[in-house]
């Protein structure tokens, strides 16, 4: 029998081939992007881009440039003080990076040059960069640090018209050399800093003036949740209404990790509260089923109220800023006249965001009237979210920008996702089964149906993550804590804590 066999050119061009595989050169190394070209280019494909710290995106049309709250996400330009939201790329910061560029910890890399490399994709429903793989600093850039950081007892002591940062606890309104306004807040161009959260001692004080580009973020009319919380002000030590003071401030945000006189503070991802060494103080250090049992110990102690109450509650806790007659609805961010509440198809109802029948409360007082939980709604929206639980896609919904849903799942807008994420992860630390309520628990699923849990878990936590909490969440948690309920939601000024306690 003859055996067939391949013809010898055509192992001869095998074999070259072969060889010409082994032997073909390394490929070029990877060009580096400039940020306008990284913007055009969202292909998933994994790229170095550079470009200059302009600020922390929050949302797709938003980037903070101060008051940051996160170090979740940073957002690049080719030019350094970029604010136009179309030439800006959003990079997600992953946490093995967050301690080094993250702009909550590191306020001072504003402006400053980076390369980062990762996969150009999507972010905050925007251009962005995720999954980075390196974060570094250009040869180019340079980090001249011309300030120095100190409490607010040096401050007063050196009111020379030098330039300072200095980190206090905010205590009130200055509107004369010795008079400090702890409510009823008239302006947002001042803010009174000291050493000790709640100082009332004026000589311990010092007059912060707030610049125009600071006030929707930092005034107290504005924002009076940011009463007893720490800021670190950059500006010029020099008097103010006649008082020790900063004037001319270039720069106000949150510190991490600071401890200022008497004050304690504690790194928290990086946020600080002055009711960690009071409020949370048995709570802070621990972590997973610990954090857990203190938390539950420290919320559970609340004022409760009827379903009826919830009304005068909610317009007071979710009134529009921009207009004392209306609320700002919790899905489709409508602002609607507070009296303007009811069943009919434009009117807003009382939404819960824990949908009642998965725990089978009811509108009982605690679980079904807890105003943590309970955000006005578009009876339209509230209807077509009913009692689904949350994940992503589906069909757009009416009347709710950015909202999906199906038959098992209702998705928020982007606004709403990270409040949305620390409500469910509330209600779930609060009642653990031990008053006489069932005990809720979010789970990875969803058609929980009236068992006593609520998903998905899973996208909930990685909803708290890319979209921290806002100033208005804030300064809600306040009022409820101040004026109605007496108790906190901890996700809000602990986000770190979700996974602490949801991830392991």
């Amino acid at each position: 029998m003859t055996r067939s066999r391949a013809p010898l050119a055509g192992l001869i061009t095998s074999f070259v081939l072969c060889l010409t595989v082994l032997v073909a050169p390394p490929s070029e190394a990877a060009t580096t992007l400039t940020v306008t070209q990284a913007m055009a280019q969202q292909d998933s494909t994994v790229q170095t881009v550079t470009g200059y710290v302009v600020g922390q995106p929050v949302s797709s049309s938003t980037v903070y440039t101060s008051g940051f709250t996160a170090d979740t996400a940073i957002a690049l330009s080719d030019t350094a003080g970029q604010t136009d939201v179309s030439k800006i790329i959003y990079v997600q910061v992953p946490s093995s990076f967050r301690s080094s560029f993250g702009l909550q910890t590191n306020p001072s890399l504003m402006g400053t040059q980076i390369t980062v490399t990762g996969t150009l994709t999507a972010y905050f429903s925007h251009a962005g960069i995720k999954d980075g793989t390196a974060f570094a600093l250009t040869s180019s850039s340079t980090t001249t640090t011309t300030t120095v950081t100190t409490n607010v007892a040096t401050g007063l002591a050196t009111q020379d018209g030098s330039t300072a940062t200095i980190t206090g606890y905010i205590v009130g309104q200055p509107v004369s050399s010795s008079t400090v306004k702890t409510s009823s807040f008239t302006a947002d161009t001042a803010i009174a800093i000291a050493d000790t959260a709640g100082e009332t001692t004026v000589s311990k004080i010092l007059y912060v003036q707030v610049p125009s580009a600071f006030r929707s973020s930092w005034g107290l009319v504005t924002n009076p949740g940011k009463m007893g919380t720490l800021v670190s002000v950059t500006g010029t030590l020099s008097s103010y209404f006649s008082h020790a003071g900063i004037i001319s401030g270039t720069a106000f945000v949150v510190p991490s990790g600071s401890t200022s006189g008497g004050g304690t503070s504690t790194t928290c991802g990086g946020c600080s509260t002055a009711y960690d060494s009071s409020y949370y103080a048995s709570a802070i250090g621990k972590t997973g089923t610990a954090l857990r049992t203190s938390l539950h110990a420290i919320i559970k102690t609340q004022t409760t109220f009827t379903y009826d109450n919830a009304w005068t509650a909610l317009q007071a806790l979710d009134q529009d800023p921009n207009n004392s007659s209306n609320i700002i609805t919790i899905y489709s961010r409508l602002s609607l006249p507070k009296t303007q509440h009811g069943t009919g198809v434009d009117d807003w109802n009382r939404e819960h965001v824990w949908a009642k029948s998965h725990g089978d409360f009811g509108t009982v007082k605690g679980p079904g009237t807890d105003l943590q939980m309970l955000r006005p709604e578009d009876m339209t929206v509230n209807s077509t979210r009913n009692n689904l639980d949350f994940d992503a896609g589906g069909n757009a919904v009416s009347q709710c920008s950015g909202c999906y849903y199906d038959s098992d799942s209702f998705e928020p807008p982007d606004a709403s996702k990270g409040e949305v994420a620390r409500i469910i992860l509330y209600m779930a630390i609060r009642y653990e089964g031990d008053d006489g309520f069932a005990d809720l628990e979010p789970n990875d699923s969803v058609n929980n149906g009236t068992n006593p849990y609520i998903g998905r878990l899973s996208l909930l936590l990685q909803w708290n993550d890319e979209f921290p909490p806002t100033a208005a969440e804030g300064t809600r948690n306040q009022l409820v804590y101040t004026d109605w309920q007496k108790n906190r939601n901890p996700f809000v000024d602990h986000p770190e804590w979700a996974d602490a306690i949801f991830a392991a």
